[in-house]
């Protein structure tokens, strides 16, 4: 949760979006008539280099579709694992910047919902996800890195609020494509002594129209 500082920095930047938003056009439409100063151009450069869907913007865009699997969870090492079926749907967001995957399916016989998003950071070269449902009221979010091989993947670092400790937890995920229309995620998670398990793996394939 962010504090009264983050929270000012953030609306910080946000108005300066606004600002920067409003500026760009008007720096556009009279080049002549009004000279950037060279904060303002560097400025312009830095944000425009920020804002622009790139090349894992568009490899995100090949992930959208109808997609369908499988999802096994393990409560503890050793435990017999809970199998459900799971229906993903996801489309690019804002301009073609963000994944947003909305999910469907059971967990512990109970409808199951939910959404997330990933993108790709310009501006510190990093992966990033979120992730909510209807099993919380909280989200999860993550930072990653990426291998060039998509059947290598990605490994994700991500956050949330423990509901029985009241504090942060983190786990460690892996998602990977051994082909363009297969896609597996790992899940691992941390028993008492610190010792990391896989509690949950996602298997699903796209749905061909």
């Amino acid at each position: 949760m962010h504090n009264r500082s983050g929270a000012r920095s953030t609306a910080a930047r946000a108005l300066f979006a606004v600002w920067f938003a409003g500026m760009v056009p008007a720096f556009a439409q009279a080049p002549g008539e009004q000279a950037m100063t060279p904060e303002q151009k560097a400025q312009m450069e830095a944000w425009t280099k920020a804002m622009t869907p790139g090349k894992p913007h568009q490899e995100l865009a090949t992930r959208a579709g109808v997609w369908e699997g499988k999802v096994s969870m393990w409560e503890a090492p050793g435990a017999q694992p809970q199998i459900s079926q799971a229906r993903s749907e996801r489309t690019m967001g804002l301009g073609g910047r963000v994944l947003v995957d909305h999910w469907q399916g059971t967990m512990m016989g109970m409808p199951f919902e939910g959404m997330g998003m990933t993108g790709y950071d310009n501006s510190n070269g990093k992966w990033w996800s979120t992730w909510s449902d209807n099993f919380s009221t909280g989200v999860m979010t993550g930072v990653g890195t990426c291998d060039a091989d998509h059947a290598r993947g990605c490994t994700f670092v991500s956050s949330f609020t423990d509901p029985m400790t009241g504090k942060e937890k983190k786990v460690r995920s892996t998602v990977a494509w051994p082909n363009p229309d297969e896609e597996q995620m790992v899940m691992f998670d941390t028993t008492a002594d610190g010792k990391e398990f896989k509690n949950m793996e996602i298997v699903v394939r796209r749905v061909k129209k």
